[in-house]
């Protein structure tokens, strides 16, 4: 039998047993399952009114972690973007401070 099936089986019976052994799954989520539309609607609610143009949420799939990955970079660079950062402006009489500062560094080396 090839390797990959021997793995496909052994990761098949985890979840058999997973479903058939104690684990966090009850009878009561079944019964939670006919209130998932007011969940979501709940969870979207929440985003919506805590979110704000200096704060967003943003929501990122998390079972493909290369896409999330590159998500989170975009909204990264996007957010830094939005920042404008620039290198402060030097006077003239700051560059010749910094040059007589680089001109001691060096000859006290």
């Amino acid at each position: 039998m090839p390797r990959l099936r021997r793995r496909d089986l052994k990761r098949r019976q985890r979840r058999r047993s997973f479903l058939r052994g104690p684990s966090s799954i009850s009878s009561s989520d079944i019964h939670e399952r006919k209130y998932w539309k007011d969940y979501m609607q709940a969870y979207g609610h929440c985003l919506a009114e805590t979110g704000t143009h200096h704060a967003p949420w943003y929501s990122v799939p998390a079972d493909d972690k290369e896409n999330a990955r590159l998500i989170v970079s975009q909204i990264l660079m996007d957010a830094l973007d939005d920042l404008k950062m620039a290198y402060p402006r030097s006077t003239p009489k700051r560059r010749r401070e910094l040059l007589t500062i680089g001109k001691r560094l060096v000859k006290s080396d």
